[in-house]
């Protein structure tokens, strides 16, 4: 087990599994596999993951194109496999990530709204091929303890590549029923701390419609000329905007602001 590895399987271990608890594989219907296989097309892999063995109980056979396997065996994956793929200068801001999560679901929400939740963040990594991609999570809690812990997490890894050559540092938290979101959360202190809105980021609360409309724009690669033809207003209002929305968000290029605009819900990655 690499040390990389090593750091966060032991965070996790210490935060969510417990001694003496049994931890059931979570039963899932031939009907969910057929929609998980709609929901992740192209290039992309899924699995549920078992936090309290730290084990991978399910994970699709997409996953092949990221590790070195033809198909996935009856042991199937094991965690560090999948985490070994991060770059090495990732896994710490992956372990903030996760601290920042943990403080989220156990500590500042209540535990049944902790199923309501999906979680968002981006990292890069390299396939077993040497080739660089930066990768979008999605994860949402499928059961819990009587504590609020996780224990069967279900996520998505979408190679978002075509959209942004980088991924940012923030977490977003979003609502699948229509509650309150949390988006574009700083994880620099590897803490969740609401009580500090200058590090918290809301794009789609910075931004007027008119400039969620250009970044979605850009995000498909549209030029200025492009975006103006297509909204009918000049490449000058074009530009201007641009830097407007650069400026509210802090971003240091479009590069960056689609990578938060991705980690934030605001754009789908087209597959």
């Amino acid at each position: 087990m690499s040390v990389d590895f090593n750091s966060i399987a032991h965070y996790w271990k210490e935060t969510y599994s417990q001694e003496g608890e049994n931890a059931k594989k979570y039963e899932h219907s031939a009907q969910f596999k057929r929609m998980v296989d709609f929901m992740a097309p192209g290039k992309s892999y899924y699995y549920i993951a078992n936090f309290q063995s730290l084990e991978i109980e399910m994970i699709s056979d997409s996953v092949c194109d990221y590790i070195d396997k033809d198909s996935v065996s009856e042991n199937g994956v094991k965690f560090q496999e999948i985490l070994d793929l991060a770059l090495p200068e990732e896994i710490e801001k992956i372990k903030r990530k996760e601290q920042v999560i943990r403080d989220f679901f156990i500590d500042f929400i209540p535990r049944e709204k902790v199923q309501s939740y999906k979680v968002l963040y981006t990292y890069v990594l390299k396939d077993y091929q040497g080739n660089r991609k930066v990768m979008l999570q999605q994860a949402t809690p499928l059961s819990q303890d009587s504590k609020g812990r996780f224990i069967h997490v279900f996520s998505i890894h979408t190679d978002i590549s075509h959209l942004t050559n980088q991924s940012v540092e923030e977490v977003s938290f979003l609502n699948i029923r229509g509650g309150k979101s949390y988006l574009n959360v700083a994880t620099v202190n590897g803490k969740f701390e609401p009580q500090r809105p200058n590090e918290i980021s809301d794009i789609t609360a910075l931004l007027s419609k008119r400039e969620l409309e250009i970044t979605k724009l850009l995000a498909e690669g549209l030029n200025a000329d492009e975006i103006g033809e297509r909204l009918f207003i000049s490449t000058h209002t074009v530009r201007t905007h641009r830097k407007n929305i650069l400026k509210k968000t802090n971003s240091k290029n479009t590069i960056q602001l689609v990578a938060r605009s991705i980690a934030a819900g605001l754009i789908t990655p087209n597959l």
